[in-house]
This record gives structure tokens, C-alpha cells and sequence, in this order.
């Protein structure tokens, strides 16, 4: 039997191609793509700056699925279930596997990157990495769980978030779901700085407070927001050197700092801040099952607002239209989702 598979045989060239579904093994699953969330990440791939991705490549990391068949060894999973996939690829021998930092395995691998991903109609997957969606979570929302799940690992990173005075610096769809899940989790205020209306909209859609970085200098926005105690904590979600370096030099004296963002550039930060001022400085790299587990409750308990963040659909026919939507218009898109259509049941 065959399926549609996309393909982005060099950077910014999409083909789809007729292949055949793989066989399911004893402890795999067959799943039927529903949706597909386009991120950050992917974008690179597109033009050709990811680091650690080769082609040809088949991208989709984000997704939601029905299951539609079972190995025989499988108990956990039936057919039928909702499902969204972890998609990482470990290798279980490893220092950071042995010692429960398997997201950060040094052999890591992850759909869509340096392996294959799940832009096709249907998909074969080791049982353990779908994690079962309850009917109330929406094919749309399902898609959106691993981004959720990048925002909990990393708000997960602070030693305790409530009562926690929080910046969240970028308001793309990362920090948004940064900054909500803060919120949800028990801080006490959530500030998010941007430079686009669009987004900063948006985020007080989602009962964000804001500060627009246009308009106001970030350390008089600080002030406004917190007093002059500032933030608590604050979360980097942008990515760039520049705002690395701002991030240092706006904390507090004794605050945490987050770098969430993926920086592919060299920052120079001013070290004799972060020791002076006595800065914890943490990494936030990918999740665990124990996020994706979270995103899930998260949802089900409705207090995280995802639908807001959702700013296109396009069919599966038009995957490279969706990179050249978030090029063309990258301040007023949030979340693109492929809709996945199956002609071959």
C-alpha cells in the first residue's frame, strides 16, 4: 500500500512522492497523520542553516494521529487512540541516557532532522513514543503539545516558579506557551516583551501582561510591570545575541536567567554581571516524557490557550507554502498547522 510523502530534497524545495507504508513491527504503532505544526526549526531547515540536518529530509515533528494498527506486543496503545509522538531518538547507553537526561542523549536524533520525520500520510513508530490524547484535546491542539512541551521542560528548569515575579523575553509561540505555562503553574505576575503588535496582541489574548520594546525601553517596561524589585526570573525565547546579552544586563542581582532561545551565533554577555550580580544562568534544551505528560493536563484543565497562537491552516498539497507565509509575514505569524488529507485509507 502507498502513501504521500513530502520531501525537501535541498533547502527550500518540497516534492511529495509515492512510498510505500512501512510494515508494523511487534512493539510498533501504525498512525494516521492528522496535522502537522510548522516551527522554528523547520524553518532553518528550509534555509539551509540548520546545522545538524542533511538532505534529502522529510521534516514533521509536531503532529497529531490516530492509531490505526497495533504490533502484536503492544499493550499500551490501541487502535483508534488519539496521539501526539515524542520525537526524539536516543540512544540509551550514554552518560545523560544512564543518568535520566535522555533529552540530551549525545547521540540524540530527532524526527524531521536526522532522522525521518513525520510529513506523510501514515507513519510506523515505536509504542513508547506516543503519548495518548484524551477526546477532549482538538487535532489542532494535539499538534501542538511538543511545542507546549519545550515551554514546561523549560519553565521546569527554575528550582520553583510560584510566587515568581517572570519575564519572558520574545513572544513568538515558544514564549507565549513559556509565558503561559509560568502562569499556569503558579507565578505570581507574567510579563512578556515584544516588538511585534501582532504577537503582543496576541499574548494578552492569552491574559498576558506586555511590554512593547517598540515603543518602550525594556528596563523602564521592567520597572512599570515589577517595581523595582524586576523580574524573578526571566526566560530568553528569541534566540539572537543580541537579546542574550540583554537578558544579562536587565536582571535583577540574584535572578535566574533562562536561555530558551537556540542561539546559532557567538554572544558576547557580560560576564562580570552574571558574577557580580550573582546570576544563575541555565540551559533549556528539548523535554521528556514527563513534559509531554504535563502538556497534556495543562490542556485538558484549560489553562493553556492554544487556539489563539494558531494563525494559518494549509493543506498538505501546499506544505511549501506555509515557509513562504511565515518569511513573508514573520512578525504576524504565530503557528502555521498542516491540515494532513489521507486519499488512501
Amino acid at each position: 500500500m502507498k502513501m504521500k510523502q513530502a520531501i525537501m530534497t535541498e533547502p527550500g524545495n518540497i516534492v511529495f512522492q509515492s512510498v510505500d507504508i512501512p510494515e508494523v513491527g511487534n512493539h510498533e504503532i501504525k498512525i494516521k497523520i492528522k496535522k502537522i505544526g510548522v516551527c522554528g526549526s523547520d524553518i532553518h531547515v528550509n534555509h539551509g542553516k540548520h546545522p545538524y540536518t542533511s538532505y534529502p529530509v522529510v521534516q514533521g515533528h509536531e503532529i497529531s494521529a490516530e492509531v490505526k494498527e497495533v504490533g502484536k506486543n503492544v499493550d499500551r496503545i490501541k487502535i483508534g487512540d488519539k496521539v501526539t509522538i515524542q520525537p526524539q531518538v536516543v540512544c540509551g547507553e550514554c552518560f545523560m541516557c544512564q543518568n535520566g537526561m535522555y533529552h540530551v542523549c549525545e547521540e540524540l536524533k530527532v524526527m524531521g532532522f536526522q532522522t525521518t520525520g513525520m510529513a506523510s500520510e501514515y507513519f510506523v513508530v515505536d509504542e513508547e513514543k506516543a503519548i495518548i490524547l484524551p477526546d477532549s484535546i482538538s487535532w489542532d491542539e494535539g499538534a501542538m503539545i511538543e511545542p507546549l512541551a519545550v515551554a514546561i521542560h523549560a519553565v521546569r528548569r527554575v528550582s520553583t516558579i510560584e510566587d515568581k515575579n517572570v519575564l519572558v523575553i520574545g513572544g513568538g509561540p515558544i514564549g507565549n506557551l513559556v509565558a503561559q505555562t509560568a502562569k499556569a503553574l503558579g507565578a505570581k505576575q507574567v510579563v512578556v516583551s515584544e516588538l511585534s503588535e501582532t504577537r503582543i496582541e496576541i499574548a494578552e489574548q492569552c491574559g498576558l501582561k506586555t511590554i512593547n520594546s517598540n515603543s518602550e525601553e525594556l528596563s523602564d517596561g521592567i520597572v512599570r510591570c515589577f517595581g523595582h524589585t524586576k523580574a524573578d526570573v526571566i526566560f530568553e525565547c528569541v534566540g539572537s545575541s543580541y537579546t542574550v546579552a540583554q537578558t544579562i544586563e536587565v536582571a535583577r542581582k540574584g535572578s535566574t536567567v533562562v536561555i530558551v532561545g537556540v542561539v546559532s551565533d557567538l554572544t558576547k554577555v557580560n560576564m562580570g554581571f552574571v558574577q557580580d550580580h550573582e546570576l544563575t544562568v541555565l540551559g533549556s534544551a528539548m523535554y521528556q516524557t514527563a513534559d509531554f505528560n504535563q502538556a497534556v493536563e495543562l490542556i485538558k484543565d484549560k489553562k493553556i490557550n492554544l487556539n489563539s497562537l494558531i494563525t494559518n491552516h494549509l493543506d498538505f498539497e501546499n506544505y511549501s507554502e506555509a515557509y513562504s507565509i511565515i518569511d513573508k509575514n514573520k512578525d504576524q505569524v504565530m503557528k502555521v498547522i498542516i491540515n494532513v488529507e489521507i486519499s488512501n485509507e
